[in-house]
């Protein structure tokens, strides 16, 4: 025979019936609210940090993509330069940022790799960001000064090759991308020369125009002009294939040095947990941006490639990011660089 249920039973299961009912509703609204934030971003103007100072190449893409990007957000976009400890200050202060989208970091090859061999960070460069995508990267190139008597890249290498530790190879600074590109350049040439640093690439480059030092790995819109001009020698540039905006000079595996692929590639991140609705906004409007002809047209004048459309994604970036952290942080550490 089946009792009838205690009146606390019956309480009870209420009880438990009315929790079940409020989650659900719970769930419910939150669902479309989240979509709503989604829906409606942005709101209101959108900062991109940039952790290096004003002027230079990761500035100038910033505010290039920045300006070209906000006219599809429909909001003001602002251009923030927080510098320091190689662009880990700017970088760490993106990783502590609400991940609602209004603070974006802009950074490089040497904020979101190198930095990572190099600096004992707060902030973990893969689990503390989500990429949004790649943006435009410069190849750097093999230069050396005019009295180097070499003309092409094998015989310079022949050359460094019976001179080993007496040619002088300039750099923008240690743990810079001329510095680590110099380390890849030695080991997969089997040379061997002395570093020289600077602080920065165009004190550096003065040097090697002046023929006190002689060699750098340095990017085009440094030396290209120059070497067109007969006053230094640009060997090759480190990529895969000849640059756009330099057609004459060889990439390096053209040259006779394959594999020696060094550029300073630039992207955008979010902190993590940003809503994959807000990233893929993000991401849409970067997309239009760098489709825009005369966008394109201005980052060939700084030598600037932009990368193929599949290559703009945020997994790509993601990839790419992982790969590059792979591929750089042994030769770094193997080097023993430590900040300046």
């Amino acid at each position: 025979m089946n009792r009838p249920p205690s009146p606390l039973t019956m309480l009870l299961s209420r009880h438990t019936r009315r929790r079940e009912f409020i989650t659900l509703i719970s769930g419910a609204v939150a669902f479309p609210l989240d979509k709503a934030r989604a829906q409606a971003y942005p709101s209101r103007a959108v900062t991109f940090v940039v952790p290096f100072a004003p002027g230079g190449p990761t500035d100038t893409i910033a505010r290039i993509v920045a300006e070209g990007m906000r006219p599809s957000l429909g909001q003001p976009t602002v251009v923030e330069n927080v510098t320091g400890a190689g662009g880990s200050v700017g970088t760490a202060r993106v990783a502590r940022a609400e991940p609602d989208g209004y603070t974006v970091a802009i950074g490089n090859w040497g904020s979101h790799v190198a930095n990572g061999a190099i600096y004992s960070l707060s902030y973990d460069l893969l689990a503390d960001f989500t990429p949004v995508s790649l943006l435009p990267a410069e190849p750097l190139g093999i230069v050396a000064k005019k009295a180097v008597p070499a003309d092409n890249l094998k015989d310079f290498i022949a050359w460094l090759k019976a001179n080993p530790n007496k040619a002088l190879c300039a750099n923008s600074g240690v743990g810079g991308p001329s510095h680590v590109g110099g380390l890849l350049f030695a080991k997969l040439s089997g040379t061997q020369f002395q570093p020289v640093p600077y602080r920065g690439a165009a004190p550096a480059f003065q040097d090697v125009l002046a023929g006190r030092v002689d060699m750098m790995i340095t990017g085009p819109s440094v030396a290209l002009a120059h070497a067109r001009a007969g006053n230094v020698k640009m060997f090759a540039v480190a990529a895969a294939s000849r640059l756009v905006a330099a057609p004459e000079v060889p990439s390096a595996d053209e040259a006779g040095l394959p594999g020696f692929y060094a550029r300073v590639w630039h992207g955008m991140w979010v902190p993590r947990s940003t809503p994959m609705a807000v990233v893929n906004r993000l991401n849409a409007s970067v997309r239009e941006t760098l489709a825009q002809p005369e966008i394109r047209k201005r980052f060939t004048e700084f030598f600037l490639e932009v990368p193929p459309a599949e290559q703009q994604t945020p997994e790509a970036l993601g990839a790419f990011q992982k790969a590059e952290i792979d591929k750089w942080w042994p030769i770094i550490k193997e080097a023993n660089v430590k900040p300046e």
